[in-house]
């Protein structure tokens, strides 16, 4: 009732979208633009909120749903007119970093690890161990670029240049995402899209990330003591409440874990 008397100040209102996880497309991908979609809009559009929280702890994944779900929340971000501050947690990099940049601000802990503005790719070769077992792989293709870098074949030297281009072009788009929303904060003279990563202040001399700070205390000291604070994320499925998909849910956590494990965590 009190939102529909003009002369009451309402309570204001912080939505926090937690974006936890590995960034992959498919059902087992913990971050994807399809899954966030519609938990996006509702954090931005349900109960016309003063600004809007991201609480990241991410290792990356793909590009492609990174730049997605980057994209929706600034088009939102400008749509509503709300401003949006990035926290980060543990680690905000490679995809997990071109997450915080849909941002107006980035604000991590001391211990925080962001960067890794970079693009990799990685494999195995069994040639070897098929030949010493006398198997024989055979690959038929139209197209002479169909079959790349297969993995049961001898590495060729044109698969991997290829392969390097395509890796510049992300990399190259990785770029222009954080040079546009990260602008003249960035240090200069210094290589900043190394794939290399940085930790709390060290982040914040470079441009990288814009203090240091937690999510109510922050918040708090912008709108009050009274800030009330409406949490969003992806929801488990009954299924997945009651055990029924065990075999997917550990796959999964081996996934995450792997990725986290890059950054010493």
């Amino acid at each position: 009732m009190k939102r529909w008397i003009p002369f009451l100040k309402s309570t204001p209102k912080v939505a926090v979208l937690r974006l936890s996880g590995v960034i992959a497309s498919g059902a087992r991908g913990s971050l994807n633009d399809a899954v966030l979609a519609p938990i996006i809009e509702r954090a931005f559009k349900r109960g016309k909120p003063d600004a809007v929280a991201l609480v990241i702890n991410s290792p990356g994944g793909s590009p492609v749903q990174s730049s997605l779900i980057a994209a929706r929340i600034r088009r939102l971000a400008a749509e509503k007119k709300v401003p949006v501050t990035a926290f980060v947690e543990d680690v905000a990099a490679s995809g997990g970093y071109w997450l915080a940049t849909a941002g107006d601000e980035i604000i991590i802990d001391e211990s925080s690890i962001v960067g890794s503005i970079g693009v990799i790719s990685a494999s195995f070769g069994f040639h070897e161990l098929l030949a010493r077992h006398g198997v024989e792989r055979r690959v038929y293709t139209a197209g002479k670029t169909k079959s790349m870098l297969d993995p049961f074949q001898p590495e060729k030297p044109a698969d991997v240049k290829r392969l390097k281009a395509l890796q510049t072009q992300i990399h190259d788009s990785f770029i222009t995402q954080v040079k546009t929303h990260r602008g003249a904060r960035l240090a200069t003279g210094k290589d900043l899209f190394t794939g290399d990563i940085w930790v709390g202040q060290n982040a914040i001399e470079d441009g990288l990330a814009d203090q240091i700070g937690h999510l109510v205390p922050v918040m708090k000291a912008r709108f009050g003591d009274k800030v009330k604070f409406i949490n969003y994320g992806p929801k488990r499925s009954i299924l997945q409440r009651f055990g029924a998909q065990i075999f997917g849910d550990a796959l999964t956590s081996v996934e995450e874990r792997a990725e986290f494990a890059r950054f010493g965590l």
